[in-house]
């Protein structure tokens, strides 16, 4: 059996009264969603350990079956990953956002959808005018970039810039979480301010201004950590041979880079509602012929939920449901195409976490998955969304609970 994970990153949401008291999974046009929970088997899951912060980085690599309390070392470390930067002893990578600050409020965590080619200009002045033997920056995607401080300590308190839209910022700064660490978060202060000096006059950002653009007026470094030690997928579940990863986030190259997954780069992913879901398809299904496990990640769900936007969420949702899950699902049942590839295909659908358009950021709230293989026994929920999954057969599963329970499918 062959296995595909399709995610669908902050898909799960709350109940609205403006949609009728549903979800936006239960308000959505999802017929293809619908079909997998009508012929699988469905549950709860809780992708975020207690004691930890419900980033993407925990819920995914939870969903792939890591053990936060051995692997957890933040964002930075994987996004190094995915974007090739060997990390040596001692080096503390983070997250590094672009934002736009205006005054004393930080406006939003991704100065208004700069592209990659944008974030790279700025990225390479700042090394440029800040960068030395001890601090570098790094290129990442769109407004996601990396930094890197050599003998930096990761016990520094930082706010992602998710969590924090239209509120201050100076009272968000990193702060030293025991005295040994107050050097790395002078630094980062010192860092932040200092950027905040350069980039609201580079030209790149006056053109912005003048095309009536948010600026990227300021970095914020958060989610720092050292290299994890991750063991491969390969090595702990004996299904797994060979495995491929496709995603527009460099956050999730990343854990499929430790994962031991082949990263696959899709033209036109943009991890925005505007991502080439054809194109994610078609990858998807050309690697089920070669491969044994693939992980499917969508971002635009997340980024509209974060913007607050219930209408685009609601089109990321049904998107992800007419333009990537049905080819998908045409194909993994087409007899034809199972004898291309070998065995059968087992598809489980899932978000990593929710993120409510009211909210505009990430809840530790367990999340519906559903589970399907030809053949297998059924349960008797028909719809995929929050209330019905559960009364699901899986119950409420915790963290690597999931994966195992797929890969015994």
């Amino acid at each position: 059996m062959k296995h595909i994970i399709i995610l669908g990153d902050g898909m799960a949401d709350w109940h609205r009264d403006d949609l009728g008291g549903k979800t936006l999974l239960q308000y959505a046009d999802t017929p293809h969603m619908d079909w997998l929970a009508e012929h699988g088997r469905s549950g709860l899951l809780r992708t975020v350990q207690e004691g930890f912060h419900p980033g993407s980085e925990v819920a995914n690599s939870s969903i792939l079956g890591y053990d936060q309390r051995k692997v957890y070392e933040g964002r930075g470390p994987l996004e190094a990953a995915s974007i090739g930067v060997q990390l040596e002893e001692g080096d503390l990578a983070m997250r590094c956002n672009l934002i736009c600050v205006e005054g004393d409020i930080l406006k939003n965590h991704s100065c208004g959808r700069m592209e990659t080619e944008e974030g790279d200009t700025l990225i390479r002045y700042l090394e440029k005018e800040l960068g030395n033997d001890r601090v570098h920056f790094y290129t990442g995607v769109q407004y996601r970039h990396l930094l890197v401080i050599k003998g930096g300590d990761k016990r520094v308190s930082c706010t992602p810039p998710h969590d924090v839209p239209l509120q201050t910022w100076e009272d968000k700064l990193p702060k030293a979480e025991c005295p040994e660490a107050e050097d790395t978060a002078r630094l980062l202060c010192e860092l932040i301010r200092k950027s905040q000096e350069l980039l609201p006059g580079h030209p790149l950002n006056l053109e912005r201004s003048r095309k009536g653009l948010d600026m990227a007026t300021s970095i914020w470094p958060w989610g720092g950590g050292y290299r994890p030690n991750m063991e491969p997928l390969t090595q702990t579940y004996p299904q797994i041979r060979r495995g491929a990863v496709i995603t527009a986030v460099d956050l999730i190259r990343g854990i499929g880079t430790y994962a031991g997954l082949r990263v696959i780069n899709v033209d036109g992913a943009t991890g925005l509602w505007d991502t080439n879901y054809e194109a994610k398809a078609k990858a998807a299904i050309d690697a089920l012929r070669t491969d044994d496990f693939v992980y499917v990640h969508v971002e635009a769900s997340d980024e509209a939920g974060h913007d607050g936007d219930l209408q685009l969420k609601l089109k990321t949702i049904e998107n992800l449901d007419h333009r990537l899950i049905a080819p998908i699902l045409e194909a993994t049942q087409s007899e034809d195409f199972v004898k291309e590839c070998g065995d059968r295909i087992a598809v489980a659908l899932l978000p990593d976490h929710p993120t409510p358009v009211a909210h505009r950021t990430h809840t530790a709230d367990p999340v519906p998955f559903t589970i399907y293989a030809p053949g297998m026994e059924k349960d008797n929920v028909m719809k995929f969304d929050e209330d019905a999954a559960k009364d699901g057969a899986y119950g409420l599963l915790e963290g690597k609970e999931f994966i195992e329970a797929f890969m015994k499918v």
